[in-house]
């Protein structure tokens, strides 16, 4: 059965009170990195699995997209992303990511944030996606780092005072299935090693152009002094591939 914890209302009202959820681009502590991965979305069709609030599909049609698509498995989601839209080139689907009707050649760039740790066939996925871009489209998407997914419990080692030793990192070489706690839920993750996110690309076709990890920017650390502890470990992972 796919998961769909953001149709669990206790779940979704914390989700939207996240910073990213609240502040978008702003928000979100990667967006600096993901962004310059971005190909020229001008005059393209574009995309986005797992849209979420739509924040993407905007930014698309900020870049003058020609037409953008979000797709999203959660109906809180969907409704989200439609009410704070108001562009008839932006459509919203409500589908599984696994179960999108992908059509061949259709799109010239298909982008996706957070959203591949959450689905186990990321291979198929990856096939899916080069079939449906064109020649030279692009693929660039984010998922949690492979070092942050490896443990289920996902935290920090503390001392006896609260504070952050280091970063543990185990069974990493073991893939798949972590029941991990988030927003005081527990949902299904599935960790890949760096290889298999590349490999699975480049099984599937795909010329990897770019690969970076997260650091936070001079801003936030202006912002906010402990964000310098997101330099001692990445926590997400962001991939550029081409067709």
């Amino acid at each position: 059965m796919k998961q769909n914890k953001y149709d669990n209302s206790n779940f979704f009202s914390s989700y939207e009170q996240m910073p990213r959820s609240v502040k978008g681009f702003e928000g979100a502590g990667e967006w600096h990195i993901l962004r310059e991965l971005m190909p020229d979305l001008k005059d393209k069709n574009v995309l986005d699995l797992g849209c979420g609030f739509g924040w993407h599909c905007r930014y698309a049609r900020e870049q003058q997209a020609s037409s953008v698509v979000g797709v999203d498995i959660s109906e809180n989601m969907i409704q989200r992303a439609r009410e704070i839209t108001s562009d008839p080139l932006i459509s919203y689907v409500k589908a599984p990511i696994e179960d999108f009707a992908f059509s061949e050649s259709q799109f010239d760039v298909v982008i996706s944030s957070l959203a591949f740790h959450y689905i186990e066939p990321f291979k198929s996925i990856c096939e899916k996606v080069y079939d449906s871009l064109r020649f030279a489209g692009s693929f660039v998407f984010s998922v949690e780092h492979p070092i942050f997914t490896s443990r289920k419990e996902q935290d920090w080692y503390y001392d006896e005072h609260g504070n952050r030793l280091h970063w543990p990192v185990d069974n990493y070489q073991t893939e798949g299935v972590r029941e991990a706690l988030f927003l005081n839920e527990n949902i299904i993750k599935y960790h890949r090693t760096i290889s298999t996110y590349l490999n699975d690309l480049i099984d599937a076709g795909f010329i990897i152009n770019a690969v970076k990890e997260s650091f936070p920017s001079d801003e936030m650390l202006k912002n906010d002094p402990q964000m310098e502890d997101e330099n001692r470990r990445p926590m997400f992972l962001m991939i550029s591939a081409s067709k």
